[in-house]
C-alpha cells in the first residue's frame, strides 16, 4: 500500500524559494515515476515538475528554469525545489506517483498514487 505524504508548505514572498517534500512509503521511488502537480482554487490541476524513475527530469514552459524536482533513493523521498516564486504559483502543490519506468509521466491520468497536498502560498 503507497503512501505519499507532502510537508514544507508554507508562505513566501514573491521572489523567494521554498522546497516541499514527499515521503514515499510502501514502496521505492527507485520503481516509478514520479512528479509534482499544483491546483489552485477555480484552476485545473497542473503538473509543474516529473521524473522518472532513473532520474530524468521535465519541466512544462511554465516552470522550466524556476522548479527543480529531485529525489533520494536512499531516503525514498522526492523534493520540489522551488525559486523565484511568484503569486501566481500559489496553490495546493501534490506528488504522485506510478508503477511505469523509463518515461516521463506528464499527466495526471497517468499517476495511481496521490498525496494530500500541501499548500504553498506567494504573496
Amino acid at each position: 500500500h503507497v503512501q505519499l505524504v507532502e510537508s514544507g508548505g508554507g508562505s513566501v514572498q514573491a521572489g523567494g524559494s521554498l522546497r516541499v517534500s514527499c515521503t514515499v512509503s510502501g514502496g521505492s521511488v527507485r520503481s516509478y515515476c514520479m512528479g509534482w502537480f499544483r491546483q489552485a482554487p477555480g484552476k485545473a490541476r497542473e503538473g509543474v515538475a516529473w521524473i522518472t524513475n532513473d532520474d530524468t527530469t521535465g519541466n512544462p514552459d511554465s516552470t522550466n528554469g524556476r522548479f527543480t524536482i529531485s529525489k533520494d533513493n536512499a531516503k525514498n523521498i522526492l523534493y520540489l525545489q522551488m525559486s523565484s516564486l511568484e503569486p501566481e504559483d500559489t496553490a495546493m502543490y501534490y506528488c504522485a506517483a506510478s508503477p511505469r519506468e523509463y518515461r516521463l509521466c506528464t499527466r495526471a491520468n497517468e499517476y495511481d498514487f496521490w498525496g494530500q497536498g500541501t499548500q504553498v502560498t506567494v504573496s
